[in-house]
């Protein structure tokens, strides 16, 4: 346990690019600049969403990640994007277009579209963000930018202590496996939601534990930072820079529609 946040540390890739040398503070509001100009640009709007690409391209380069990565990485949206393909085939009404012998509808086309690029833009840039920023400079960013300490401990925690409960129910499948009960059918899922029952009691008893320990040490509710980014203005303006181009992509493409 005392070995540290493993998955934080799955995700960040060791780098001194540009955009790793950014504050995490600035990383995190470009972030959500940028993502919250590509979720308000409309679906029509093909041009913005290309914009928005080839800036995500321009940041991909300068943070020196491998595209392999990335495109690995993505593969966690591919189950909202099989579920947006089916849009067009099972929308009913409207404007209906011939595709290949199929009859496909068009506002679903573009609602499937909508939710697809949309995905692609947030997670990608998400995915940035992961790969450049260690976990430390991420809880420094949210303290930094005045986030409840309460849902940065979480955060901390968080980390810290999934693969615990990933090593916990591990535990508890060998277990049954060893009694010569391996469940793989619906009819089975009993034992499964058993066995989730009693992870949940596990942590939540581990928990307990923890911060009767943490209180016994003098924990006040926030933790330590070991260290924290400087935040500077150039800096600051160049992580927010991508969210700019894609407000000013958004209000283009709104003006001139």
């Amino acid at each position: 346990m005392s070995g540290g946040p493993h998955r934080g540390r799955e995700l960040y890739v060791v780098g001194t690019s540009p955009v790793h040398r950014l504050a995490a503070s600035a990383k995190l509001v470009g972030l959500v600049v940028f993502t919250s100009a590509v979720a308000l640009t409309p679906r029509h709007a093909v041009g913005a969403f290309v914009v928005d690409g080839v800036v995500l391209a321009g940041v991909i380069g300068c943070a020196r990640l491998p595209l392999r990565l990335v495109l690995a990485r993505l593969t966690v949206i591919a189950p909202f994007v099989v579920a947006a393909m089916l849009l067009p085939f099972i929308s009913e009404g409207g404007e209906q277009a011939d595709v290949a012998g199929l009859s496909l509808s068009v506002d679903g086309s573009w609602a499937a579209w909508n939710i697809v690029i949309k995905a692609v833009l947030g997670a990608t840039a998400s995915i940035v963000l992961s790969a450049t920023t260690s976990v430390p400079d991420l809880l420094a960013g949210l303290s930094q930018l005045k986030v409840p300490a309460v849902l940065v401990a979480i955060v901390s925690f968080m980390f810290r202590y999934l693969d615990v409960l990933i090593d916990e129910l591990h535990r508890m499948r060998n277990a049954m496996v060893s009694r010569c009960h391996d469940p793989r059918w619906l009819w089975q899922v009993r034992p499964i939601a058993s066995s989730a029952g009693a992870l949940f009691v596990r942590s939540y008893e581990r928990g307990e534990r923890l911060h009767l320990a943490m209180l016994s040490r003098g924990y006040t509710g926030s933790m330590p930072l070991i260290a924290e980014q400087p935040t500077t203005r150039r800096g600051t303006m160049v992580a927010i820079g991508p969210g700019v181009i894609a407000l000013a992509a958004l209000i283009t493409s709104v003006v001139w529609r």
